[in-house]
C-alpha cells in the first residue's frame, strides 16, 4: 500500500499514562512503513488534522468508534471445542476434556480444519493479535502459524512441552520434543507477522531435563517468547511444590530453569505472595489474567492491587477454553468482578480506561511491543476494530446516555459483544 487512506469517526487511543484519549470526531491516517506494511501515521481530531492530508481519501465513518485491535494474552487453539466442558475443578477438567481433543491434533486435516474455525473465531470477536498455546504435535503449530500467515494476522504460538504426567496422545518424548522446539523455532519465528513461543505447559507436566533444555532454548533465541500456567489453582499448586521441592515456590520453579525472563508471559499468577510478585517485576515477565477461566474453574481471583503495587506487567486473555469466550467484552467485564472481589479487602474498582487498556495497548506491553501493536498511536501497525455502540437495542439505548468516556466504554463492557464489532482491519 503506497498511498495514504484516512478514515473519519470517533477514535479510542492510549497515552504512555494508560489514560485513554478519546476524539469525538476523529481522523485516522494510515500508510506503509518500510516493508510495505499499513501503520499509523497520524490521528487526532479531525479539525486539526483533515488539512494535513490534503487530497488524501477520507471514508467517513459517522456514529462508529474505532479503536485498537484486541490481544489476547493466553488463548488455547486445541480448546475451542472445549468450551462450556463442565468439571470439579481444574485437573479433572485437563483429565476429561482437554487432554481428549488435544490428541486429535496428531491429524493434519483436523488441525488444519481448527485452525480456520479459529481464527475466524477470533477476528469475529474484533482479536487482531494473540498468544496461543497448539499442542504437544508439531503438526498444530504449523497448521495455525500457515493460516495465520495466509491471513496476515500478528499471532504467536508453540508447541507444548509435556514429558510426564500426561496421557497417551498428548505426552511427548523429551529429547525429541526439543528438537521439534527448534525447528518450529527456525521455520516460523520472525516470519511475516509470527512469533513462536517455547511453551512448557505447566511444570508439572515437564520433567527437569525438559524444563532444562527449554531454558537452553530460551537463552539461545532471546528474541522468541516463553509461555506457560503459574499459580493457578490450589491443589496444582501443591503438586508442583511436591515435584520440585528445591524450588522456593512454584513460580521459582521457572526461575531456577532459566525462563523468567522478558518475553515470558505466564498465565493466572493467582496465589502469588510478594516474593513472586517482586521476581516477575525482576524479571520482566508479564501475567496473562484469565478471569472468566479462573471464575469457570473456581481457581481464584487475580489481584490488581498487588501487581501495582509491586509493579509487574499484566494484560488481559480468555484462556479459551477453560475461559468461556473469545470476546474480550466479556473478559473486561470479568475482569471487573476479579477485581471487586479482589484478593486484598478492599477490593480495587478497575475502571473502564483501565480494563480497555489491559487488553490492548497493556497486553502488548506485556508482550514486549508496545508501540507496534494494541494502540493507534502513530508507527503502530494498523490493526484495529471498527465498533457499533447501538449494536443492541438496550445497548444503543444505554450509549446514548452516556455523560463521560468511562459511561461509554463501561456500557460497551457490560453489553457489548461481537455484534458491536462492525469491520476488523489487520495491518497486511
Amino acid at each position: 500500500m503506497s498511498a495514504l487512506k484516512a478514515l473519519r469517526a470517533s477514535i479510542l487511543r492510549f497515552a504512555g499514562d494508560r489514560s485513554a484519549i478519546y476524539e469525538e470526531d476523529g481522523l485516522l491516517v494510515i500508510g506503509s512503513d518500510a516493508r510495505g506494511r499499513p501503520v499509523v501515521r497520524g490521528v487526532g481530531a479531525y479539525a486539526s488534522l483533515a488539512a494535513s492530508y490534503p487530497g488524501v481519501p477520507i471514508e467517513h465513518l459517522p456514529g462508529s468508534i474505532i479503536a485498537p485491535g484486541f490481544i489476547d494474552l493466553h488463548i488455547h487453539f486445541p480448546q475451542t471445542d472445549v468450551i462450556g466442558s463442565p468439571a470439579a475443578g481444574l485437573l479433572p477438567w485437563l483429565e476429561n476434556y482437554t487432554f481428549p481433543h488435544e490428541s486429535r491434533f496428531a491429524d493434519e486435516a483436523h488441525a488444519g480444519e481448527q485452525a480456520v474455525f479459529f481464527l475466524d473465531e477470533l477476528l469475529r470477536h474484533g482479536v487482531t493479535s494473540a498468544l496461543a498455546f497448539a499442542t504437544s504435535h508439531p503438526a498444530s503449530v504449523d497448521a495455525l502459524l500457515g493460516e495465520a500467515q495466509r491471513r496476515g494476522v500478528r499471532l504467536i504460538a508453540g508447541k507444548v512441552l509435556q514429558d510426564r504426567h500426561s496421557p497417551d496422545g498428548v505426552r511427548d518424548e523429551t529429547e525429541q520434543s526439543l528438537i521439534d522446539t527448534e525447528t518450529l523455532i527456525r521455520r516460523w519465528h520472525g516470519v511475516d507477522r509470527l512469533g513462536y513461543a517455547i511453551t512448557p505447559r505447566f511444570a508439572p507436566s515437564c520433567s527437569e531435563a525438559q524444563l532444562r533444555g527449554a531454558g537452553e532454548l530460551a537463552a539461545r533465541y532471546p528474541d522468541v517468547w516463553v509461555q506457560s500456567h503459574v499459580a493457578e489453582n490450589l491443589q496444582e499448586v501443591e503438586w508442583a511444590r511436591k515435584l520440585f521441592p528445591r524450588s522456593r515456590s512454584y513460580l521459582a520453579i521457572y526461575d531456577d530453569f532459566g525462563l523468567m525472563r522478558e518475553r515470558a508471559i505466564y498465565a493466572h499468577c493467582i496465589h502469588f505472595d510478594d516474593e513472586d510478585r517482586a521476581l516477575m517485576r525482576s524479571t520482566g515477565a508479564a501475567a496473562a489474567v484469565s478471569p472468566t477461566s479462573n471464575l469457570f474453574l473456581g481457581s481464584g481471583f487475580f489481584d490488581f492491587e498487588g501487581a501495582d503495587r509491586i509493579g509487574f506487567k499484566y494484560g488481559l486473555a480468555s484462556d479459551v477454553g477453560g475461559g468461556t469466550s473469545f470476546s474480550p467484552f466479556h473478559t473486561m467485564l470479568a475482569a471487573y468482578y476479579v477485581g471487586r472481589e479482589g484478593r486484598t479487602k478492599p477490593g480495587v474498582s478497575l475502571s473502564p480506561q483501565h480494563l480497555w487498556w489491559q487488553h490492548t495497548a497493556g497486553a502488548a506491553q506485556a508482550l514486549g511491543l508496545e508501540g507496534v501493536i494494541g494502540n493507534l498511536q502513530p508507527g503502530c501497525e494498523a490493526d484495529f476494530v471498527v465498533l457499533n455502540p447501538k449494536a443492541t437495542p438496550l445497548l444503543a439505548r444505554k450509549t446514548s446516555q452516556a455523560a463521560s468516556l468511562d459511561e461509554l466504554l463501561f456500557s460497551l463492557i457490560v453489553l457489548g459483544d461481537d455484534r458491536c464489532i462492525e469491520r476488523v482491519e489487520i495491518a497486511s
